[in-house]
């Protein structure tokens, strides 16, 4: 547990770091922005616009800032709703468990319907890229009466990439496999040597994310 404080103490330094210079060069669309306090987690949300409502939900490891040049353009005819999900940015990162159900895919999503009934949205729009777009998929797997239109960006889904693995998508997935092992194991390997893990799995987004925003 000890590895997994330290790599989520590192990403939220990340994180907040991005999210300040976006608020600097004042990319983020100007919402109103709250905590709301939720059955087990509080959830950082930026909401505006006007119209219909739509959640759009962030990938891994940005949080709800990655929507900054999206937004501007939906809010004239959506209420746009954009959460940091748990484990991410400013909202709550309760400890895990054996079975890692803390931030299973199902519980992120209840999290979100959620969020939405207390924002007095019975039912919804939403989009999600990456594994907001996971999040998204086992949304409507649940809770499809919720979720009037849907778009899952940039993901196969997870169920479908289980049933038709190989040899190359393991490698490039080798996380996944990891990660799901009994609690304790991927942790206390990880602490071995935080950094050099964190490094090597941001590396590739780190240039993306460099070429996308050079001024960052």
């Amino acid at each position: 547990m000890k590895a997994l404080q330290i790599t989520q103490d590192r990403m939220s330094k990340l994180q907040r770091s991005l999210h300040d210079q976006l608020q600097k060069q004042q990319l983020c669309f100007q919402v109103s922005r709250c905590k709301i306090q939720l059955s087990t987690v509080t959830l950082h949300t930026r909401i505006g616009g006007s119209g219909p409502p739509l959640l759009l939900l962030h990938g891994y490891p940005q949080t709800h800032v990655m929507w900054h040049q999206v937004a501007p353009a939906l809010a004239p005819h959506f209420t746009v709703i954009c959460p940091d999900m748990r484990g991410y940015g400013d909202s709550s990162a309760p400890p895990s468990d054996p079975q890692h159900l803390t931030y299973a895919k199902r519980t992120v999503a209840n999290d979100l319907v959620e969020l939405m009934a207390q924002l007095g949205f019975a039912t919804f729009m939403a989009a999600g890229h990456d594994r907001g777009g996971r999040v998204l998929h086992r949304l409507l797997l649940d809770h499809p009466q919720q979720v009037s239109r849907a778009a899952v960006l940039d993901i196969i889904p997870t169920r479908h990439i289980f049933k038709t693995i190989n040899q190359s998508m393991a490698t490039l997935y080798e996380h996944w496999f990891f990660l799901i092992q009994p609690d304790g194991f991927p942790e206390h390997l990880i602490a071995q040597d935080a950094d050099y893990y964190l490094t090597t799995k941001l590396s590739a987004g780190a240039r993306i994310l460099w070429h996308s925003h050079p001024k960052l």
